[in-house]
């Protein structure tokens, strides 16, 4: 009989508000102090195990010992998730819906969006000549709404992508924000679901006819398990949950872009646009800056792991930038080495910024190779494709914001298209 050991416990009666002061550290900050990957505390009032690293990985995606249903605050599926949406779900019914989303990611769609996205930039950058600065977060922002819209096939007026932009982009800033933001943000999904959901309604009566394969038409026309269509709410959220992350990808170009700046001796490297060493350049910018912190979980049943016990039901946190930099899986985790992917030996366990496991069975992001293609040509734009200056600005950055950016969003001025 396998003999249990306590967990370590960190002392108090809640530490909601020490994840708000420590943002992205939190968990690592802890299992530093006890110098284990894995301890207790209690948040939103109830207790919880934060676990960190390679097997605390691999643990948290298996689907016999976790559910996502009930883990997520509730402020979480206002803002960012959505009600009833594919990270909320487990079984048969996640694995039916993460299919659809699966179905989206063909290498053919994968081309599309890299030549949707290398167009946007032109433009982009066509209109920053004629400009006196450009805020890099800001301007990514409406070119991936834009990318999102025509690679979907969600209609886009061109007077409306501003607005549009703006509601997307609020939902992801809102996540952990109090006050006017979270409000904000809340509103700002209100009006995209009502917007989507209209959409859907004009699919399904024939007004709209877009694209079969397309996020747009594939989502309107899926049936549940039981054969029936999805409520248009329901696809509306879908919907969004390809929008919205493709949107959220701003984060990584805002960083992309500071990489770029900061590394000149790496930026070298892609002066030949080298699939391979872009393909490295944007693995480490997902590896080394923060991106999505922790993800939530619930114990299935009663089980033991390591002789630790998870009682059934209890709240369990991955924690995603803390295995990113685990100093057990990576070499001097502390500095940006691009070239550290050439050896990696592609686990879905020990790097998982967008989540681990597998993307066709698991919570894993289905978008992940989506990011990569946009983040590859975004950054063969910031290195190799336009010149210009970078202003004297603040581009540090803080754990304890979610998400964080550089404080300047990277600001820029005397753009030229390079041929």
């Amino acid at each position: 009989m396998e003999t249990i050991r306590p967990i370590p416990k960190e002392e108090g009666l809640d530490h909601s508000l020490n994840v708000l002061r420590e943002g992205y550290l939190f968990v690592t900050n802890r299992t530093i102090g006890f110098q284990s990957d894995i301890f207790e505390t209690r948040l939103l009032g109830e207790r919880a195990i934060c676990i960190r690293g390679e097997e605390a990985a691999r643990l948290f995606y298996d689907r016999d010992k976790f559910v996502r249903s009930g883990a997520a605050p509730k402020r979480v599926l206002k803002t960012l998730f959505g009600e009833d949406g594919v990270q909320t779900l487990d079984g048969e019914e996640h694995h039916q819906r993460k299919a659809m989303f699966m179905s989206l990611m063909s290498r053919e769609a994968l081309h599309d969006m890299r030549a949707i996205t290398r167009k946007h930039w032109e433009l982009a950058v066509s209109r920053w000549e004629s400009e006196d600065s450009v805020n890099i977060y800001e301007e990514a922002q409406e070119i991936l709404c834009r990318v999102a819209c025509e690679w979907a096939a969600v209609p886009l007026p061109e007077a409306e992508a501003e607005e549009k932009t703006g509601w997307l982009a609020a939902m992801i800033e809102a996540t952990a924000a109090f006050g006017i933001k979270h409000m904000k943000g809340r509103n700002a999904r209100t009006k995209a679901e009502k917007w989507i959901q209209e959409l859907v309604a004009d699919v399904r009566s024939g007004i709209l006819d877009p694209p079969q394969g397309s996020t747009l038409h594939t989502m309107s026309w899926h049936r549940d398990l039981s054969g029936e269509l999805l409520d248009k709410e329901t696809a509306a959220v879908d919907i969004i949950n390809i929008l919205r992350p493709i949107v959220a990808v701003a984060i990584y170009v805002c960083f992309t872009a500071l990489a770029v700046i900061q590394q000149p001796h790496e930026r070298e490297k892609l002066m030949t646009s080298d699939e391979k060493r872009l393909t490295h350049f944007v693995q480490e910018v997902r590896r080394f800056y923060p991106f999505f912190p922790f993800a939530p979980a619930r114990a299935r049943k009663d089980f033991t792991w390591n002789g630790y016990a998870f009682d059934k039901g209890v709240l369990t946190i991955l924690d995603l930038y803390g295995t990113n930099h685990h100093p057990g899986l990576w070499d001097q985790p502390e500095l940006f080495k691009p070239d550290r992917f050439e050896h990696w030996n592609g686990s879905p366990f020990n790097f998982i910024p967008q989540g681990g496991g597998d993307h066709h069975t698991g919570h894993r992001c289905a978008g992940e190779w989506i990011t990569l293609e946009i983040m590859k040509e975004s950054l063969d734009f910031l290195a190799n494709r336009m010149s210009y200056e970078v202003p004297v600005q603040d581009v540090s950055f803080s754990f304890h914001e979610m998400p964080s950016l550089p404080h300047s969003r990277i600001v820029i001025r005397k753009v030229k298209a390079l041929k």
